[in-house]
């Protein structure tokens, strides 16, 4: 089955390589970035859609999804990937700053989720297949000074992804998160060696490992996967770690 997919915040990193993944599936992809030059660039690679836009700009976002409605006829799966952190102290964190993390990463996955939803309760429920996943992170449960926004916001991710779970199972989507732990999207970032043996899987975590799971919870017979939190971070949140002597 040819899907029709939306994926936010894709231009690079781990967007980068969801859109890339679905696109070798043979899927029809569109993505929304605000860089327009590596959005240009992935378009050109790999032929799907780019819409350069900022997800803070509820009207262009909402535009661009009833766009591809009125093109596809219908979405099958939304990723709502977009996402930034800016992590500061807790006295230089600014309130406009704190609530743009929130619009960024949080209420845009709203907004598509719920326009998903509208198009859906149109059209009768007809769609048997749908999938929204949300890029949540291992910071939802545990965090370090500074990321106040970050935490709330991936927190939220994490309670609104169950409760849409249960809203939208009439229309035939179901709705997981992922949380990565480290994934270096950086060419130019060194690793250490103990960088890597830090996590019990021997290495520090890929883009292409997030987009794996993605392909995964959105092939059409995962639909028992539904209102969960899938933790990608090869395992360190399992970790016990008491302080070096």
């Amino acid at each position: 089955m040819k899907r029709r997919v939306f994926i936010t915040g894709a231009a690079h990193g781990i967007g980068r390589a969801i859109v890339e993944a679905f696109c070798s599936d043979g899927d029809s992809v569109a993505f929304c970035d605000i860089d327009f030059n590596l959005g240009e660039e992935l378009s050109a690679a790999t032929g799907a859609k780019f819409f350069h836009l900022d997800v803070c700009d509820r009207r262009a976002l909402e535009g661009c999804v009833w766009s591809l409605i009125e093109e596809w006829g219908d979405i099958d799966l939304i990723v709502n990937n977009v996402g930034i952190g800016g992590f500061e102290s807790i006295t230089a964190t600014s309130v406009e700053h704190f609530d743009n993390v929130l619009n960024t990463n949080l209420l845009s996955a709203f907004i598509t989720s719920r326009l998903l939803a509208i198009h859906r309760e149109r059209c009768g429920a007809k769609n048997p297949y749908g999938r929204i996943v949300n890029m949540c992170s291992t910071r939802y449960l545990q965090s370090e000074a500074g990321t106040e926004a970050y935490a709330a916001s991936k927190g939220g991710i994490w309670s609104m992804t169950h409760a849409l779970a249960v809203s939208l199972a009439p229309f035939h989507i179901t709705v997981n998160c992922i949380a990565p732990g480290w994934i270096s999207v950086n060419e130019s970032e060194v690793l250490r060696t103990e960088d890597h043996q830090f996590h019990l899987s021997g290495r520090v975590g890929k883009a292409e490992d997030i987009a794996r799971m993605c392909l995964f919870l959105c092939d059409e017979k995962n639909d028992f996967i539904n209102g969960q939190c899938i933790t990608v971070d090869g395992g360190v949140t399992k970790k016990m770690i008491y302080p070096e002597e």
